[in-house]
């Protein structure tokens, strides 16, 4: 590395500038560094001061130099370390999973460092993933799936480039395939009131039917509390989740703030979660010291919490069960979209009632949901726009 002294005047007098020659994509950018000496009996002082410049920024190159030597994997691995005490727990467990499921194995036996880390492989790496990444075989993950790895890659080269390890970030302009636009499955209102008297008599029964008549997300219903119900003024608050990923992570808030929301109490839903509480009563004295204390509603008999994914998967036997249509759990909530939707209510009325953050994302998930909603607005159009009047404007035109 290279620099010079360089003198700039300013107001109060002349001032000597460590002027250092440093490189970024191969173009020279020099860095001026204020001295705080002036001109007038300092010029030994600044020279030694450009001297120690010029030591410590090599002793960094070399450091950078050397760092970037390590496996990207490894970096990673360090990466995903420094973060797990800074981030939310799902979050880095999210994190965590991709990288273990797909960056790590593939980098790991490519032997890439980080300095080989290039715009061009990673693009080599995301096109194959996209074509035979499944973990079972199965052929190509999604472009959601693909998401995920590119937002990892991205935060952890980024923290690389900031550390000055790499001068540049290499998933910049990565090209990803276009979103796919998911039909959602969900019961109509007949659909529902089958599933209600189906499932009446299953143990699971109150579970279905809150979520369902709330729109709830599984990480809601899981995460409902007894201070979430106030029986005297007949609400229901959601304000605590439980979410699964490697292990169950309660958390005493909700997705977004415009989830946390206060609903009034069905008469139904009030009188099973008055029977919940009695049977909550009853297990305790049952079960004595070897019942598990906490504060949720819907838990096994001894207290201990229910895991997310066994509710979801009890779910879907059920239906198999009772012969009712395949639809995941997540899709009782839009199911409940549905049911709004054909009873009248306006796209802002059901974005708060679900807890969308914005309406943009009411209207994209189900703002085609309901077909018979069109079938007005065409007959309006016929009726304004006849043949007779559509032949005119093709002739004005």
């Amino acid at each position: 590395m290279t620099g010079t002294l360089q003198i700039k005047k300013l107001k109060d007098g002349e001032y000597f500038y460590v002027v250092l020659n440093l490189y970024e994509n191969g173009k020279r950018k020099p860095k001026w560094i204020h001295t705080g000496l002036r001109t007038k009996g300092n010029k030994k002082r600044a020279e030694q001061m450009l001297r120690d410049l010029l030591r410590e920024y090599e002793q960094q190159e070399a450091a950078a130099d050397c760092r970037c030597g390590m496996r990207f994997s490894d970096w990673v691995r360090q990466w995903l370390s420094e973060r797990e005490k800074r981030l939310d727990p799902v979050t880095w467990q999210g994190y965590d999973l991709t990288a273990k499921g797909h960056i790590l194995p593939y980098f790991d036996e490519q032997g890439t460092t980080l300095a080989e880390v290039t715009r061009p492989l990673l693009q080599a790496y995301i096109d194959q993933k996209h074509e035979s990444g499944r973990m079972d075989g199965k052929g190509g993950l999604s472009p959601k799936s693909l998401r995920h790895i590119r937002n990892v890659l991205n935060l952890a080269l980024k923290a690389a480039m900031y550390q000055g390890l790499i001068v540049a970030n290499p998933c910049d302009g990565l090209i990803l395939p276009q979103r796919v636009r998911y039909e959602y499955e969900y019961f109509s209102v007949d659909e529902l009131n089958r599933m209600f008297d189906a499932l009446q008599a299953e143990p699971f029964y109150p579970l279905f039917r809150v979520t369902a008549v709330y729109g709830l997300r599984l990480s809601e219903l899981m995460g409902l509390q007894w201070d979430s119900v106030d029986f005297a003024a007949n609400t229901l608050t959601i304000k605590h989740t439980v979410v699964k990923m490697k292990t169950s992570v309660l958390k005493d808030k909700t997705k977004t703030k415009s989830s946390y929301r206060t609903f009034p109490l069905l008469p139904d839903v009030r009188e099973l979660l008055l029977e919940a509480k009695e049977r909550e009563r009853e297990y305790r004295q049952l079960f004595g010291r070897e019942y598990v204390e906490n504060p949720y509603i819907f838990k096994w008999e001894d207290g201990r919490l229910l895991a997310p994914d066994y509710v979801s998967r009890s779910f879907s036997k059920l239906l198999k069960k009772h012969g009712l249509k395949h639809i995941r759990f997540h899709d009782l909530r839009h199911s409940c979209a549905s049911l709004l939707i054909a009873l009248g209510y306006t796209p802002k009325q059901i974005q708060e009632w679900l807890g969308h953050a914005n309406i943009s994302i009411t209207m994209d998930v189900y703002g085609h949901m309901d077909l018979r909603d069109k079938f007005p607005i065409a007959a309006s159009i016929a009726e304004k726009c006849p043949p007779s009047v559509r032949q005119s404007v093709r002739t004005s035109a």
